[in-house]
């Protein structure tokens, strides 16, 4: 069974969305494939907003320094003056599509202050700023009658056989069809674009659904496909302390304050943020907070208070009703009458597949847009407010170079450059104790077979993987397997991170690779089998995990939101670069190229970043 279309898209959140919208406006016979219903996508819980300048007392210029800024200086700045650039017009289309963005009282689309900006310039709907986003983006491919095939999880990509990964071409996928159990193929006869968000279930104190397995990253990654930046993981500083449940920065945006046990208002008092406060970026607030968790001075060691009952009943009500009902139905704690408890909690990847400013990979016909993506426009600390822009400013692009459109020269390279340099680090990994089962190229032979028969090659394969897992009466079950990696990666890879843990967390998911060696599937049956499809995404948390720790361990400076107990400045001399980790033969590889710091709009000359 296979289907045939000229763009396949791989994921139906924000960026698949407005993806498959460029691709269709090109020309393209596109198709959405996703494992989730496209509305019940992670976009939908983002809460925040959208950073655009709208406004003529803001500029672009200003957008583009408060996110190099904000980045730590790790962000490439073709990147970050794209996201500037373009996000004023694509907000505005969203608007003309029918967004219902929260307005002033003379009509104006609503801006607030969001962490790290310099102005006034999150747009927003409520506090459910991506339900919206994701809907409206799903009326237009629905108007356009896009075809989507919802519940089919994408498994493998179909690729020629051939030694360099760059060398290789994308010719579709193989993905397993969640309603009947079977495997079917899908051609794409100009390119494929993954957008398959997150991979938050690497930790298991998380704002990410339980879906956000990091399929995408995964997928490329055992293709050949370099993640960037892995080590960068944002830890949003406010999430409910019994679940990981997000409570938006909008809170702080509107002026809600951040508390200790002794009452005091750390952000101020204690030298954390003196001039910005709890509106400083998400590394700052999150690592304050744990330092007075650590101190002592937090609430049952664990966490600390967000009050927002000073904005008034009706401002609360108006803007942030959500996050009412969140922390009632999660915390059993109503927020118009006593403050929130809150904490750090895992919530968004800056690092990802590498991509160039079209979504572009260093294999051909094969593309990536939104989280799962690194065109490095957040570099070591994403701001708030730049995430959803990022969908769809980096979707639109990678949908219109998929589809064949001509774009510009891009300013990002992807894949090795003359500036790449090879590192290495001493780790508890071995020589060949890495397996790489269920190898994401073709059979051997397949660089002389057409689309059609790569992509059918690739289903075969897929399926006597899927056969293997299912026919084994004996094993080690995937959840004791997963949760060993997730609560590893808690322990020792989180906000604060030091040598030891960190090369502890190395040893345990090495363990945990072994263990899945031996991994079984208990149920049998074929229609929607959670049971296998969690076995799948285990292998996805585990390569992802090995990738975030080899990441941390190697870069020996603290930089935004990567923290080293032993470094504590950071590098420039030695660390303006990026990190770079590929698949090689059953074992991770690690190489560096610099960061791109001159811009068309400017050049961004590293500084002390203070709030």
């Amino acid at each position: 069974m296979t289907y045939q279309h000229d763009v396949i898209v791989v994921g139906g959140g924000g960026a698949g969305l407005r993806a498959a919208i460029a691709a269709n406006e090109a020309g393209a016979d596109v198709a959405i494939v996703s494992k989730l219903h496209p509305v019940r996508s992670h976009t939908g819980a983002a809460e925040g907003g959208i950073n655009a300048v709208l406004q003529s007392e803001d500029s672009i210029e200003s957008h583009a320094y408060d996110t190099m800024k904000g980045s730590d200086y790790l962000a490439d700045a073709p990147a970050v003056e794209t996201l500037a650039n373009e996000s004023p017009e694509e907000t505005m289309q969203l608007e003309h599509w029918g967004m219902p963005f929260s307005r002033e009282e003379d009509g104006r689309v609503s801006q607030r202050p969001f962490g790290g900006l310099s102005f006034a310039r999150t747009t927003y709907a409520g506090a459910e700023t991506g339900h919206h986003l994701l809907h409206t983006l799903y009326e237009q491919v629905i108007k356009r009658g896009i075809e989507v095939y919802q519940e089919w999880f994408v498994t493998r990509l179909a690729l020629t056989d051939h030694d360099d990964p760059e060398e290789r071409h994308c010719h579709g996928v193989a993905a397993i069809d969640l309603k009947t159990g079977e495997i079917g193929g899908f051609t794409a006869n100009s390119g494929v674009i993954l957008a398959t968000g997150g991979l938050g279930q690497v930790f298991d104190h998380t704002t990410n659904a339980v879906a956000n397995t990091g399929d995408g990253y995964a997928m490329a990654y055992r293709a050949g496909v370099p993640l960037e930046d892995m080590e960068f993981v944002q830890f949003h500083p406010t999430s409910l302390p019994s679940t990981g449940v997000l409570i938006s920065e909008a809170v702080r945006g509107e002026g809600g304050i951040l508390y200790n046990s002794e009452g005091e208002r750390f952000m101020f008092e204690r030298g954390y943020a003196t001039e910005w406060g709890e509106v400083a970026s998400r590394d700052v607030v999150s690592r304050a907070e744990l330092t007075e968790i650590n101190e002592g001075r937090g609430f049952d060691d664990d966490y600390v208070l967000l009050d927002m009952r000073h904005l008034g009943r009706e401002r609360i009500l108006d803007r942030l009703e959500n996050i009412v009902h969140l922390a009632e139905d999660f915390e059993g704690v109503d927020p118009l009458e006593q403050p929130m408890p809150v904490k750090p909690g895992q919530h968004y990847q800056m690092g990802g597949i590498e991509t160039n400013e079209f979504g572009a990979t260093c294999i051909d016909g094969l593309y990536a847009a939104g989280e799962c993506a690194c065109v490095s426009v957040h570099g070591a600390n994403r701001l708030g407010g730049n995430a959803l822009p990022e969908l769809f400013v980096f979707g639109k692009l990678a949908g219109l170079a998929a589809a064949g459109e001509d774009l510009d020269e891009p300013l990002i390279s992807v894949g090795r450059t003359p500036d790449a340099e090879t590192g290495s680090v001493e780790t508890p990994i071995t020589p060949g104790a890495i397996d790489a089962p269920a190898s994401d190229v073709a059979t051997s032979g397949s660089a002389a077979l057409g689309p059609q028969e790569t992509v059918e090659a690739t289903v075969e394969a897929e399926r006597d993987h899927i056969d293997r897992l299912l026919e084994r009466e004996t094993g080690v079950g995937h959840a004791a397997i997963r949760a060993e990696v997730q609560q590893t990666m808690t322990e020792n890879v989180n906000v604060f991170r030091e040598e030891a843990n960190i090369k502890q967390a190395l040893e345990d998911i090495q363990a945990a690779r072994e263990a899945y060696q031996d991994v079984s599937v208990n149920d049998p049956s074929r229609t929607y089998n959670t049971d296998l499809i969690h076995t799948i995404e285990t292998r996805n948390i585990i390569d992802l995990a090995e990738t975030i720790a080899l990441g941390a361990l190697v870069r020996t400076e603290f930089r935004g939101a990567h923290w080293r107990a032993e470094h504590q400045e950071r590098k420039d001399d030695e660390w303006l670069k990026h990190t770079f980790i590929s698949w090689a033969q059953g074992r991770p590889e690690l190489w560096f190229k610099p960061v791109i710091l001159e811009g068309e709009l400017q050049e961004y000359e590293p500084k002390i970043r203070s709030y």
